[in-house]
């Protein structure tokens, strides 16, 4: 019992020392990652748009958005080129993001869907098709009060016109609200996924935890 005793109490000392080292490690993978995020951006041309921060304080916030999150976080990049007018170009880009978040929403979904009712002997192929798509549309909708910009970049092409790339973080426990806001008018349009809305809806509450 008395060896017992000390093995837990030398466990409980070292968790803490444990748990330092590992900030201390994530800290220097962070830094290693913002270093070259700043010189692959330096040798591209790309530069922070419309904030009076420096780059690599919008890197350095950005990381400590994700890190704070955890698992929870999920970074979401928009893009847009070949435009003239900037602000048209920062909207181009957050409507690429939502349409991304939603497609990657759509996929996981779909991934559930066929697996898990194939397994029970369900046909979830051609009548679910449209559930799919309902679903996606109506994601990118509901998403986009979801999604905290984080920062954006721009570069100019040369010819007259700009790239230009948004850089967002999306909490899933909060953007479930939306996808299962989705999954309700998804499911209005689908006879099929009516049938099986318990089960599907599990699906949308889990999110992209399995991923």
């Amino acid at each position: 019992m008395k060896k017992l005793m000390m093995l837990l109490l030398a466990i409980c000392l070292m968790a803490p020392m444990a748990s330092a080292d590992n900030n201390k490690q994530l800290e220097k993978a962070l830094n290693k990652e913002k270093k070259e995020k700043m010189k692959e951006y330096k040798k591209e041309g790309w530069k922070l748009f419309a904030s009076s921060r420096t780059l690599e304080v919008a890197l350095l916030k950005h990381y400590d958005k994700l890190n704070t999150l955890g698992e929870d976080g999920r970074e979401v990049v928009g893009v847009a080129s070949k435009f003239k007018s900037k602000n048209i170009g920062k909207q181009m880009a957050t409507n690429n993001a939502c349409t991304t978040y939603a497609q990657q929403a759509g996929s996981s979904l779909k991934g559930r869907v066929v697996s898990d009712m194939a397994g029970d002997g369900t046909e979830a192929t051609d009548e679910f098709d449209h559930f799919y798509g309902a679903y996606e549309r109506l994601v990118e909708k509901e998403i986009k009060g979801e999604m905290e910009e984080s920062y954006s970049i721009i570069r100019d092409n040369g010819d007259g016109t700009f790239e230009l790339q948004t850089f967002f973080i999306v909490s899933e426990n909060a953007a479930s609200k939306a996808r299962l806001r989705a999954l309700e008018n998804a499911m209005k349009e689908s006879e099929a996924a009516q049938r099986h809305a318990e089960k599907i809806s599990s699906f949308v509450q889990e999110g992209f935890a399995q991923e």
